[in-house]
């Protein structure tokens, strides 16, 4: 009879715990519900950026990436952002998507205008920036320097 006690109080414990955990990653992960206004953006590029990502004003987060959809007449992505409703986007902002660093993933980067009208809901920022493909730009610089070769003709191979 012991032994069952023991046994009824550890898993009680580990029970304990395991919901302390869930609790403590729902409320840090951003994914909770969010009583935000929803606002869309236009891209041509969003390599990188996924569903949950930051929307971040100064760095700070104010919403989240909550939907992605392609535009079948312009062939472009239509990103729907969930901002926070405290937080009032004049309707002249813009919008870019930035990587947090080589390896980081990607958020999306909102600088307020300097309109007196403010973004509501279902409306869309019409200045919109995409992401920049890095490994291409790498490939750019890379190739950019072989190709180049030295027109002095004080090289290797040229001159006195």
């Amino acid at each position: 009879m012991q032994s069952n006690l023991v046994e009824t109080l550890i898993g009680t414990l580990v029970v304990a715990v395991a919901a302390v955990f869930l609790f403590y990653g729902y409320s840090t992960s951003g994914m909770r519900s969010s009583a935000g206004y929803r606002v869309d953006a236009a891209f041509s590029a969003i390599d990188g950026l996924a569903n949950g990502a930051d929307v971040r004003v100064s760095g700070i987060k104010v919403g989240t990436v909550v939907r992605q959809n392609l535009d079948p007449e312009t062939f472009q992505a239509v990103v729907t952002l969930d901002i926070a409703r405290n937080v009032k986007l004049p309707d002249d902002s813009s919008a870019k998507i930035t990587s947090e660093g080589l390896l980081g993933g990607s958020y999306i980067s909102v600088t307020p205008g300097g309109s007196e009208e403010y973004l509501a809901d279902g409306s869309e920022i019409m200045f919109t920036q995409g992401s920049v493909d890095l490994m291409s730009l790498i490939g750019q610089a890379v190739f950019s320097t072989q190709g180049g070769g030295d027109s002095s003709g004080d090289g290797p191979a040229g001159g006195n």
